[in-house]
């Protein structure tokens, strides 16, 4: 893994096991690795992947079951979409809507780069 140097290593973690199950790469009732496994896989200490799972189960996408491990929560599809749309909603948009407007980019005018960018790709 690449790790960013402006974003805790847990929430890095998190975020890339969010976009495996967006992906589809990882599904619902699946196990998830056990914390030493992952630790040992992305080269980090078992404790920073403790407390991704942590925020993981919190937030509904892993359950643990004592003694078994993490699973993929079976509406963890829908639980990773909903917290996505929120970090969007909440941390994104902000800083795109700001760059636009010092920019003074309309977003009729971001529609026409993304058309033309389609268009460019197909």
């Amino acid at each position: 893994m690449n790790w960013n140097d402006h974003k805790a290593i847990y929430l890095q973690i998190a975020d890339q096991m969010v976009e495996d199950v967006l992906k589809g790469k990882t599904k619902a009732g699946e196990r998830a690795l056990s914390v030493r496994e992952l630790a040992a896989q992305i080269q980090v200490n078992p404790n920073t992947v403790v407390r991704s799972y942590g925020l993981l189960e919190q937030e509904g996408l892993l359950q643990n079951q004592r003694g078994i491990g993490y699973y993929i929560a079976e509406n963890a599809l829908e639980k990773a979409r909903k917290l996505k749309r929120r970090e969007f909603i909440e941390e994104t948009l902000p800083e795109v809507f700001k760059t636009m407007q010092l920019l003074e980019i309309s977003l009729s005018d971001i529609s026409e780069l993304y058309h033309q960018n389609q268009i460019a790709k197909s």
